[in-house]
Parts: C-alpha cells; sequence; structure tokens
C-alpha cells in the first residue's frame, strides 16, 4: 500500500501526545463514562450537526424516557419525535427510531460488535458505527468527522478539500493510520475532543499547543486556511403562508406526509409561493376563501426567518378566528386543542409561532 506524504510532524509520535492531553482535558460528559453501545449510540446522533451544551439536556430526557434500545424500539414514532423537537435534521429522529427496532428485532437488543455490521443498521453511517465499534468495542477504527478534518488538515498539512471524494478518501485513511489498537477508544475521543475545544475553527490556541513545534499550519501560519473546502450551492429561498384556523380554543393542523422538510411533524395549512407576496393575497386564493369564510376575524403575523441546512424559509402566519364551523378543511386537516398540540412533534418555527401567540 502506497504511503501518504505527509507535510507536518512525524506521526509515531501524535497517538501518544494527543491521549496524554486528552486525559488532563477532557470535559466530564456521561457517555464517557460508559461502554454501553446504546449510549454512546444516541449521543452521537444527538451531537450530529448539534454542539454539546444543546444536545446534552437532549440525551439526558431520551435517557430517562427510554433507558435501554427495547424502549425506545418499543416507543410510539410522535412521542419519539416530540422529544427531539428543537433539535431539527429529523430525519435523525425517524432513523434513530428505525435503528433501535432494527437492533431489537434483527439482533435481539445488542447492538453489533464490529464496524462492517454497525454499517449496515439503519441510520448509522461510517461516523457513527466508528465510534461505537471503537468506543463501545475497543476496534481499531477511526471516527473522521469535522473536527478530525480540522487537526489533521491543520497539523499535518493536507490541503485537499474536505468534502471532496478524493479528501474523505485521503482524510479517513491517515486517520486509521494514526489510530492505535491499544487505545482506540481514547485516541478517537482524543481527537474529537482536541478540535473541539483546542484547535477550533476561529482562534485556535496555538500559543499554548502540544503539537507548536511540529504542526504545518502554525510554523506557515496557515491556521485560517486550512481545512480546505469547496463552496456548496447557494441555499434555496421558500416562502411559507400558513392558514391557522382557530375555533373554540382548539386550531387546525395537518402532519406533515410529504417526502420534504419536516416528515411526520405537525404544522397548519400551508400554502407555499416562489417568491414573497401580500399575506392578502393568499386570502383572495379560491381555495383559502373557502376555508376562510366571510365573517371571520384576521390576523396577520410578523415575518418569521428560519434557516436551515440548504434553504431558508420566509414565513407569515395568517391567523382566522371564527364563531362558526368551519367548512372546507382538509381530509389530513384536524382541530385540536392547546394542550393536545403541546404534545405534538412540531418544526421550530410553529413552536416559535405558538409560543408567541398562544404561550405554548
Amino acid at each position: 500500500m502506497k504511503k501518504l506524504i505527509i507535510k507536518g510532524m512525524d506521526k509515531r509520535y501524535f497517538p501518544d501526545k494527543i491521549v496524554k492531553w486528552y486525559e488532563s482535558n477532557k470535559r466530564s460528559l456521561p457517555w464517557r463514562d460508559t461502554r454501553d453501545p446504546y449510549k454512546i449510540w444516541l449521543s452521537e446522533i444527538i451531537l450530529q450537526q448539534t454542539r454539546v451544551s444543546q444536545g446534552l439536556p437532549y440525551y439526558l430526557r431520551f435517557i430517562e424516557a427510554y433507558p435501554t434500545v427495547r424502549a425506545l424500539a418499543a416507543a410510539p414514532e410522535q412521542e419519539v419525535l416530540r422529544l427531539w423537537q428543537g433539535l431539527g435534521y429529523y430525519t435523525r429522529a425517524r432513523n434513530l427510531h428505525k435503528c433501535a427496532k432494527a437492533v431489537v428485532s434483527l439482533h435481539n437488543g445488542e447492538f453489533p460488535r464490529t464496524y462492517e455490521t454497525l454499517l449496515s443498521l439503519p441510520g448509522i453511517g461510517e461516523y457513527t458505527a466508528a465510534a461505537i465499534a471503537s468506543i463501545a468495542f475497543k476496534q481499531a477504527v477511526a471516527v473522521v468527522d469535522g473536527n478530525v478534518f480540522r487537526v489533521l488538515s491543520r497539523i499535518f498539512g493536507i490541503d485537499t478539500p474536505i468534502n471532496s471524494p478524493e479528501g474523505k478518501k485521503q482524510f479517513t485513511a491517515l486517520a486509521n493510520e494514526l489510530v492505535p489498537t491499544a487505545q482506540p477508544d481514547a485516541h478517537n475521543q482524543a481527537v474529537m475532543e482536541f478540535g473541539a475545544l483546542f484547535c477550533t475553527p476561529q482562534n485556535p490556541q496555538c500559543d499554548t499547543c502540544i503539537f507548536q513545534k511540529n504542526c504545518f499550519a502554525f510554523s506557515r501560519k496557515m491556521q485560517q486556511a486550512l481545512p480546505v473546502k469547496l463552496k456548496l450551492k447557494a441555499s434555496r429561498k421558500r416562502y411559507f403562508y400558513y392558514i391557522v384556523l382557530e375555533h373554540r380554543n382548539s386550531l387546525l393542523m395537518r402532519k406533515r406526509e410529504q417526502k420534504d422538510i419536516w416528515l411526520g411533524l405537525f404544522d397548519f395549512h400551508l400554502v407555499e409561493k416562489n417568491r414573497p407576496v401580500k399575506p392578502e393575497k393568499i386570502l383572495e386564493e379560491e381555495a383559502v376563501k373557502k376555508m376562510v369564510g366571510n365573517d371571520a376575524s384576521i390576523t396577520i403575523s410578523k415575518n418569521y426567518k428560519h434557516i436551515l441546512t440548504h434553504q431558508t424559509i420566509f414565513s407569515r402566519f395568517i391567523i382566522v378566528k371564527s364563531d362558526k364551523k368551519i367548512k372546507h378543511v382538509h381530509q389530513n386537516h384536524s382541530f385540536y386543542s392547546l394542550p393536545q398540540i403541546a404534545a405534538l412533534p412540531k418544526p421550530v418555527l410553529v413552536s416559535r409561532f405558538l409560543q408567541e401567540h398562544y404561550v405554548l
């Protein structure tokens, strides 16, 4: 096998140095005090695209509600989505539930012990499989995430874009060369922790860094230039106009079932446009006029902006209050009381609106 040409420090000394640093500097986190693959898996799924400070309360709530993988597998999906609410990326929550069911049905409630078998489970990719295999079962396979990309790129001087196929291959190969067979669990956590706390995207602590003398980026003042990342396409803009029908302290809501964002969550009747329009124009549309009627009281909310990974949503809520029975309600729409709505899984955008207008 062709060896990688490394421009920075000698890789033979990297594992010992990073693990020693970790032992003195690691944060005390509940998933680090266990070998239970369920708890390690749960923490990794929650912390994907989520800061530790934000994810920790969710982890604790999930462990309290579902202390075992069997308990999670037996829970209703709607309950799981409601507990997940606020973390975003709801596909993760649905895959979390599917994976728990698969572990119970296919593996008798026991997580597989190898990286290769873990990859066969729903929602478990290379990163998560490596984390479980190395931390729970001490398999010498490297975890590669954003923190790892940054640390390795700067220390070893790798300028291949991290979001390119070639970059992913190169960084994964190097990371697997570095991971020791004796302490793969401590090593993987050490590299991720070092990137999260020390070798940060902005203002890394280079002046006191243990790798300062051997760091490629530090010696050439390239900390902000590495890692290299290819520019992605511009975010898609979407314009949502929600019709919020209120009747006798109940609101008309629907479960999102189409293949789109927020699958399985509840929101209101939606009119989507490809450009901004005045809410009054929405009320003039024939289908909306049938729903709203002539005697309703109408209030229009402020503008809401909600940013997702690849799209930005601009939304207005058109609140329609009526004492009369509302006709022309779509089949998948139902009225829910405020206590019922509080228990439904909802997008953060909808929750923000409800908190401001209905104190939910």
